[in-house]
């Protein structure tokens, strides 16, 4: 048995029967990552000594303690690299915060400790989650373990990667427009959305804070409500967070057989590679064959999603990456000889390329005499985005499809095309908007050269809809 490719569940469990222990799990962790992360590249830094040291202080409580112990506890799991660790780097993948050492711990980092989880790392990333790829991290590429010439998929494509290479048992992600869901997709493993608020974002560095959330990313659907669990809940330090639902929209939790599931004509349309509709399609009927009503529902405004999505984003990430400036935080250029040259030099030097792009946008859409033509129009377009899944929901459960309308591509494929680049979240940006909660499971396999690459299935819920979702696709996971 090798320990590091357990589940969340299945070491949690194998942990309380004493059948191994917490340094076990995580020295086969680290083992995996010295043997297959100098290729991939999923790790922007490991700590060995502290993760060893955290693993021996849960076996101690492990052997001393006949008492309820947390889920987590003991089990080795990755941080993506824009969520805060006190005495850690936290660079977001960029040059401007190369040397940035956090002062304190996110939200979601202090409830992982509580719990007793072990911390192996914190992965690679798009700098400033701004990408579909991780091709646009500053400090190289990360790789999709499944065909080592594909993306792994972005933002969070260091997180997808260490899980499907069996480099980390679980890992977090933060997701904006699917930058958790989408290379869990490329990646073939579960990735998970949560209700907007449903999470704290204090200590995550801010992209677009409308729209930003930490989630669970890992192997199964079970490990991620495992995950989501732990972090999930009302903090203080952010005014939008909510308390945890204790039942799915506040009704008793239905089997898949007894549920009334959407699938939008928009989701199954032109623009969807047809091996990858084949297998939804293929994963539907069988969902329909255990007793679900499977019925047509119309999302009218999808086709607006990515053009506001596009003004929203580069606006806010305008206005959170100002603070960046040479001065206060990151990188200071000491040959800058008056202060604007200080911020030219230093944003000129720290940002990449896509983080360039999208500030210039994000500071014309808000600018005088654009506002209300670009980001007063793509609010309102974004209102009637959340309408449309409010109307639907009155008539489904769940809303279905696709994650990604192809599988992983290839390096190079898209870097130059940011408008191709940019619809590889075609069909998860919507989500956001409208502040759903949503995963993406794997749905099947498809073949491309030598290469079987995985396809993942999209599962949308009302809001604070986690535990019917959950439960569904636990279902829909076995079919």
């Amino acid at each position: 048995m090798n320990l590091n490719e357990l589940t969340i569940a299945a070491a949690a469990a194998g942990l309380r029967k004493k059948e191994f222990s917490s340094v076990d799990i995580t020295m086969a962790c680290l083992l995996a990552i010295r043997e297959k992360d100098r290729d991939i590249h999923a790790f922007l830094e490991v700590f060995e000594e502290d993760a060893i040291a955290q693993a021996k202080a849960a076996d101690e409580m492990f052997a001393g303690s006949n008492s309820a112990l947390p889920h987590l506890l003991g089990i080795p799991l990755a941080i993506k690299d824009n969520i805060l660790m006190e005495g850690k780097r936290c660079t977001a993948g960029s040059r401007m915060l190369e040397n940035y050492t956090a002062s304190y711990d996110a939200t979601v980092i202090r409830a992982l400790k509580k719990q007793g989880a072990v911390l192996i790392g914190k992965t690679n990333m798009d700098e400033f989650a701004m990408g579909s790829s991780t091709e646009n991290s500053a400090f190289g590429i990360t790789k999709n373990p499944r065909d080592m010439n594909r993306v792994p998929g972005g933002s969070s494509g260091g997180s997808a990667a260490a899980i499907a290479a069996h480099m980390t048992l679980g890992a977090l992600g933060s997701d904006t427009g699917g930058s958790i869901r989408q290379p869990a997709s490329f990646c073939g493993i579960v990735g998970m959305k949560p209700t907007y608020g449903s999470v704290s974002r204090h200590g995550v560095m801010a992209m677009a804070s409308s729209l930003d959330q930490i989630g669970p990313m890992t192997k199964t659907v079970g490990d991620g409500e495992i995950l989501w669990n732990a972090i999930a809940g009302k903090d203080v330090f952010d005014g939008t967070t909510i308390e945890k639902p204790d039942a799915a929209y506040g009704r008793p939790l239905k089997e898949l057989s007894k549920l009334r599931i959407g699938l939008p004509a928009e989701y199954m349309s032109a623009g969807l590679d047809s091996d990858v509709k084949d297998i939804i399609s293929n994963l539907v009927k069988k969902i329909e064959a255990t007793g679900a009503i499977i019925e047509e529902v119309n999302l009218p405004h999808t086709r607006f999603a990515l053009p506001a999505y596009y003004v929203i984003v580069p606006s806010e990430v305008s206005s959170n990456l100002a603070r960046m400036d040479g001065i206060r935080y990151g990188l200071h250029d000491e040959s800058a000889r008056s202060l604007l040259e200080v911020y030219t030099k230093t944003r000129g030097r720290g940002f990449g390329k896509e983080t360039k792009r999208r500030i210039m946008i994000g500071t014309y859409a808000l600018s005088a005499g654009y506002y209300d033509a670009y980001y007063l129009k793509a609010q309102k377009v974004r209102r009637l985005i959340r309408r449309d899944f409010e109307h639907a929901f009155e008539n489904v459960d769940l809303i279905i499809g696709p994650t990604t309308p192809t599988p992983a591509f290839a390096f190079g494929e898209k870097a130059n095309d940011p408008l191709s680049m940019y619809l590889a979240d075609i069909y998860t940006v919507s989500v956001n908007l409208a502040g759903l909660p949503a995963l993406s499971l794997p749905a099947g396999d498809v073949t491309r050269g030598d290469a079987r690459l995985p396809v993942g299935f999209q599962m949308v819920a009302p809001m604070n809809g986690e535990l019917q979702m959950f439960a569904a696709a636990k279902e829909v996971e076995n079919l």
